[in-house]
């Protein structure tokens, strides 16, 4: 079979494509023929490292955690899947030298391999993992908020989702919408409203043409309930500025910089919970708590993708993997995607 490998962290040159044999699934375990493979964010910085050349803890890796496809082959002890079985995993590649979806069969553990619904295709199951999985986990971790989400969940709730034109911002939106809240994004110019607009947002505030922080007060005089943070460094002071008592601030992200400066007094005469987000660690029951609801919201029909529904798709080959990482990494808006196989 095809797959992508890299051998040392570097730049997008450091992914090649070879053949390898097809492993069976283990215990627990299932095979999956990958239709297409998706690329993050968190997949060019596992690929890039702290420096070039870092020494990695398998001697090759198969890039990207996310991905949709097909159950190949069952291992002894899974319950649930059958070969023919339509999926998407979450975590494909996480301490595993080969489980990554930038290949033709991934093996993976059972326990992070998810139902893909009827009405979905392969492009919306690949575009799932880690966006809507830590969006969900953003929108479940307030003081006084739902643990899990469903229609109704978020009722009267203001949810304030920075740089809504991502793509755990594009998730976080639509999850919020179907779950009941009014939801407020910041963008950062015309194009990315247009985009928030189409993932169902109710309000969207240019930051570089208004007050953001008056014009997201008049929306919620009493403050937002929860905040999903893209960028702490950048947006702490405008958090502050807006959230209520007893608000929420989940970052899942440093983009702006690693080091936030906070108030500890106005904070605390708050009662501000931050909750930092981060995949890897959030535990398995996190995880498919998140699945379960995201599939859910599937069925409802609330997670459309494609430049119609604020999500533009850029496709690629599995050949042209590194140009694929290499978009990613130059921060193109929208779900960059790769063609693994025939659906």
């Amino acid at each position: 079979m095809k797959a992508i490998v890299y051998r040392a962290t570097g730049g997008p040159s450091v992914l090649e494509l070879i053949d390898r044999g097809i492993r069976d699934p283990g215990p627990g375990e299932v095979r999956v023929r990958i239709v297409v493979s998706a690329v993050n964010p968190t997949d060019w910085k596992s690929r890039r490292g702290a420096k070039p050349g870092e020494s990695l803890p398998f001697a090759e890796v198969v890039p990207n955690q996310d991905g949709a496809g097909v159950v190949d082959a069952v291992g002894s002890g899974v319950e649930g899947f059958h070969v023919g079985d339509r999926v998407w995993p979450a975590l494909a590649a996480y301490q595993r030298a080969d489980g990554g979806t930038a290949q033709e069969f991934a093996v993976l553990p059972a326990e992070r391999v998810f139902p893909l619904p009827e009405n979905a295709g392969f492009d919306l199951g690949a575009s799932l993992g880690v966006p809507a999985v830590t969006a969900h986990r953003a929108l479940t971790i307030a003081e006084d908020g739902p643990q899990r989400l469903h229609p109704g969940a978020l009722d009267g709730k203001v949810v304030l989702v920075a740089g809504g034109a991502g793509a755990v911002g594009h998730a976080a939106i639509q999850l919020a919408k179907w779950a009941g809240a009014v939801v407020v994004t910041t963008v950062s110019g015309p194009a990315k409203a247009a985009l928030v607009t189409a993932a169902g947002a109710d309000h969207i505030i240019n930051y570089r043409e208004t007050d953001a922080a008056a014009e997201i007060r008049r929306i919620a005089p009493n403050g937002v309930d929860q905040i999903v943070e893209v960028a702490p460094a950048q947006n702490a002071e405008l958090d502050l500025a807006v959230i209520r008592n007893r608000g929420s601030i989940a970052v899942y992200a440093n983009n702006g910089g690693d080091l936030v400066t906070l108030d500890v007094r106005r904070h605390f005469s708050l009662n501000v919970r931050y909750q930092f987000v981060l995949l890897y660690t959030v535990g398995m029951a996190a995880v498919k708590a998140a699945a379960e609801d995201i599939n859910a919201a599937i069925a409802d029909g609330a997670l459309p993708v494609g430049e119609a529904a604020g999500l533009p798709l850029h496709r690629f080959d599995l050949v042209d993997t590194a140009a694929a990482h290499a978009a990613v990494e130059e921060g193109i808006v929208g779900k960059v995607l790769i063609d693994v196989s025939a659906g």
